[in-house]
């Protein structure tokens, strides 16, 4: 038992340098072959570590994505209710025969609104005499208009919003088409 205490003690201790440890330790070294097999693994392994980050990182990326996307469309859903507001101001503001201080006093709000809805990243869509666009207006008429050409919004009876370059409500137009107008 004392011997193979000294044989562990031995062969715990460090190499000297030159002395017969070198020589044992390089028999105790993988043939070339596996060595070859071990650096193959090794770059596998790397490789493969690689893409794990990569894959992380997209979906790191994803999530950002998405998670910025529930933000915006979160907001949104708070922001449409505010639009009828505007709305019945607006129509308010049209009335005729209002007094001068009521009409003073929606005409503040009305303007702080919308002044807050811009801030927010709110912008009014008015496409009077511009190109019919399905993507941004919903038409409700086609009819002859004069003065307008074929194709164009002749007339725009609720006005449409969009946020942070999303649509938040179409505009509701009157789509001006061929014909003189006299039918």
């Amino acid at each position: 038992p004392e011997a193979s205490e000294g044989a562990l003690e031995a062969a715990e201790a460090p190499p000297e340098e030159g002395g017969p440890a070198d020589e044992g330790s390089l028999a105790e070294r993988p043939a070339g072959d596996e060595l070859e097999a071990l650096r193959r693994e090794c770059a596998e392994l790397r490789e493969a570590l690689l893409r794990r980050r990569a894959d992380f990182e997209n979906y790191r990326r994803r999530v950002e994505r998405d998670r910025g996307a529930a933000a915006a469309e979160a907001e949104a859903d708070v922001l449409r209710p505010i639009l009828g507001t505007v709305d019945n101001l607006e129509r308010a503001l049209s009335a005729t025969g209002a007094e001068a201080g009521l009409r003073e006093g929606v005409e503040l709000t009305h303007r702080e609104l919308k002044t807050l809805l811009e801030s927010l990243g709110v912008r009014e869509i008015d496409p009077l005499g511009q190109r019919f666009d399905p993507a941004l207006q919903q038409a409700i008429l086609h009819e002859p208009a004069p003065g307008f050409e074929p194709g164009t919004v002749a007339e725009v009876y609720r006005k449409g919003f969009t946020y942070k370059d999303r649509l938040l409500r179409p505009a509701l137009v009157k789509v001006a088409s061929e014909g003189d107008g006299s039918a």
